[in-house]
């Protein structure tokens, strides 16, 4: 049997395996509880009680909200059900549901159930004293007397909900009154009686007195019902689908065979119909697609009225300037268990509900991918952001720059040690012939100060964005000129040591092996042995450039990396030797009275070498990865700076502001010729002074 309906909303009945021949001309109950759930999602409540009437309307209407409004993040702090019928309300029972309501916070109350069950409902509550709420009324009780003119109505808070949208019926009204004054005539009821005489009280139930008095007035509401065009809309869709069975046409219905309803049900199957101007369409689930708007209660005296403050045909639309609430200041109620969470903030959800959470920062190096993430997404490694970011930015490459101030105070030393040794250097190749030049070690002395000159050019290999090249040469180029440098003082230490320290014949036979082609041999030999260190620690554990991500908060550290510290230390092993063994020579050697302390010179140069370097490895240890380079450059233009202060210096104010002490007497402890000979240079002059 077809049925259609103009009041049944129930979302079971879309059903069409239980209920396949079943059609209705008012939307289902999950257009509605979604018009509501977006209506909460628009206010932005999602801390709310959802209440139902104890029976089959409240109950699905109940559970299609807590279904819809979970999928959306909306937490429903209580449910409860409340008794359709007074005889059957429980004071202790109804008591202690709104005693959870109160608890619960909420400041928005979701009510889906009849008309009875919300009049019950607000009697108790206003007894009670629960203090005013938004409530998001169901159509079943939006526009029922029975509610709108319970005493004290006034004070439960905002009442608003979404009412069927109807086409106005504005000749159903003159049609009522006449069939009124019809029902009034005794004559038409007599004839009406004469009839159909078969109708009596056993029939049609006991006549009521009151209906022969209801007149227009009576009726004035419920005429503008939007279920009365609801109702006009399945008469006239049925009426379309016989219509159309019959193959009727505007003249008449041809004479045909009796219709099966099987026949009349497959017409009506994605009937299009109009009813009063408006498309009608029943769908494959026997629904219509009807429009609803959005009503607020507004008080006027004892009675609330109806205003339209938003739609629903699919999509929510408020006017805000409509809104009315019961607040003080009418700002919009806010109902929420946790306040919202700000920019780069994610929810630590407490309890059983998701909306009571802590908010906590995204930490450095992570990001608020999407503002639902329950969890801080981190950025790839080539990227970074600061706490509570809503992206990653590309990290900066980061070297030791040559705009650095670190590096400009380094280049600004560089240039002041280099500018000593090149004087130094001019000064002593312009007095080579002098005592002074020739008891320093003459041209090795010059080959020291020119190895020093680059010690100092080496150190511009470490400023800059480290490469392949730059990588391998930093350790070679710098510690080579310094082999070479330490190798001339270790021969100048020995020489004083010999003369000093030594018996006369002892000194003689040695000092013939410490000048001339032997002592370039031996410094030739110590660059050999640096050469073949630098050598083993470039093939076997050769630097490499890498880009450090995590070193740097905000940039990626491209620096040279050493693969082996053991290596690194031995390329050091041949200056060590060196300075130190120059140290021991000269450090208790007793300089002859009138002479110059030549040993003084070497042994301050040592300390100064042995300070830096030592000095070096803590400091290089714990700096900073980023400015390593820059302590190493410092190490190495300090340890230059002070060979050069201590040992080079001296000997240059001599020849420039003491000229009087540059004599072989001062210089090498014997006659003027003698300065030639210490240079093996002049040996036939120097024996023909012995024979005189």
């Amino acid at each position: 049997m077809h049925q259609v309906s103009y009041g049944a909303s129930v979302d079971l009945l879309s059903n069409r395996e239980t209920f396949p021949s079943f059609f209705r001309t008012v939307p289902s109950d999950r257009v509605q509880v979604t018009a509501v759930v977006e209506l909460l999602q628009e206010l932005q409540w999602s801390w709310v009680a959802a209440l139902g009437s104890d029976d089959a309307y409240g109950r699905q209407g109940l559970r299609l909200f807590s279904s819809l409004a979970s999928a959306q993040g909306i937490c429903i702090a209580h449910e409860g059900l409340v008794p359709p019928h007074p005889p059957h309300v429980q004071p202790g029972a109804m008591l202690g549901l709104l005693s959870h309501v109160s608890r619960a916070g909420v400041q928005v109350v979701v009510l889906f159930s009849s008309a009875h069950a919300a009049r019950t409902l607000f009697s108790y509550s206003i007894h009670c004293g629960l203090s005013p709420k938004v409530w998001v009324a169901s159509e079943a009780w939006l526009t029922s007397d029975l509610v709108m003119t319970l005493p004290g109505m006034a004070q439960v808070g905002t009442v608003l909900g979404f009412l069927q949208r109807g086409t106005p019926m504005p000749a159903f009204a003159s049609y009522v009154q006449t069939r009124l004054a019809l029902a009034a005539d005794p004559a038409f009821c007599a004839s009406l009686d004469a009839e159909q005489p078969g109708l009596d009280e056993h029939v049609l139930g006991p006549r009521c007195p009151q209906c022969d008095h209801i007149t227009l007035e009576n009726l004035s509401a419920s005429l503008l019902h939007p279920q009365t065009f609801a109702a006009y809309a399945a008469v006239y869709g049925i009426a379309q689908a016989l219509h159309n069975t019959l193959l009727c046409t505007a003249s008449g219905c041809p004479v045909r065979e009796p219709v099966r309803p099987w026949q009349l049900l497959e017409n009506m199957y994605n009937l299009s119909f109009r009813a009063h101007d408006q498309a009608l369409r029943f769908d494959t689930s026997g629904n219509v697609d009807m429009h609803y708007d959005l009503k607020l209660w507004v008080w006027q005296d004892q009675t609330p009225e109806l205003r339209t403050v938003g739609t629903f045909d699919g999509h929510l639309q408020l006017l805000s300037s409509q809104m009315w609430w019961h607040t003080p200041s009418n700002e919009k109620p806010v109902s929420q268990c946790s306040r919202r969470c700000k920019k780069g903030q994610v929810r630590r959800v407490k309890g059983f509900h998701s909306c009571c959470y802590d908010c906590v920062d995204c930490k450095a190096g992570s990001y608020l991918r999407n503002p639902e993430d329950l969890f801080c997404t981190p950025c790839d490694q080539d990227k970074w952001s600061p706490a509570r970011s809503l992206h990653c930015f590309p990290r900066r490459p980061r070297f030791l720059a040559w705009e650095e101030p670190a590096v400009l105070l380094l280049l600004a030393l560089l240039g002041l040690t280099l500018g000593l040794v090149l004087a130094a250097l001019g000064l002593f190749v312009r007095h080579r012939d002098s005592p002074l030049v020739l008891a320093s070690g003459g041209l090795r002395a010059c080959f020291g100060l020119a190895c020093l000159g680059l010690v100092c050019l080496s150190v511009l290999l470490f400023p800059g964005r480290p490469g392949r090249a730059s990588c391998l040469a930093q350790q070679p180029l710098l510690h080579l000129p310094l082999t070479g440098c330490l190798s001339t003082l270790l021969l100048q230490a020995v020489e004083i040591f010999t003369e000093s320290e030594l018996p006369p014949s002892w000194a003689g036979q040695l000092r013939g092996h410490l000048q001339g082609p032997w002592a370039w041999l031996a410094m030739l030999f110590a660059m050999l042995v640096e050469v073949a260190l630098c050598a083993w620690y470039l093939v076997a554990f050769p630097p490499e450039v890498v880009t450090d991500w995590q070193v740097l908060p905000t940039e990626a550290l491209v620096h040279c990396r050493v693969r082996s510290w053991v290596s690194f230390g031995l390329v050091h092993a041949t200056n060590v030797m060196l300075a130190s063994l120059c140290f021991l020579g000269t450090f208790l050697v007793q300089t002859r009275p009138g002479c110059y302390n030549g040993a003084r010179g070497l042994t301050f140069a040592m300390l100064a070498y042995f300070v830096t370097w030592i000095s070096f490895v803590p400091l290089f240890a714990n700096v900073h990865l980023a400015y390593q380079p820059a302590v190493q450059m410092g190490a190495s233009l300090l340890c230059a700076l002070g060979i050069l202060v201590t040992f080079h210096l001296p000997r240059c104010y001599l020849l420039l502001w003491r000229p009087e002490c540059n004599t072989p007497e001062f210089f090498l402890g014997g006659s003027p010729g003698g300065a030639r000979g210490r240079d093996g240079r002049g040996d036939e002059e120097e024996t023909q002074r012995k024979n005189e």
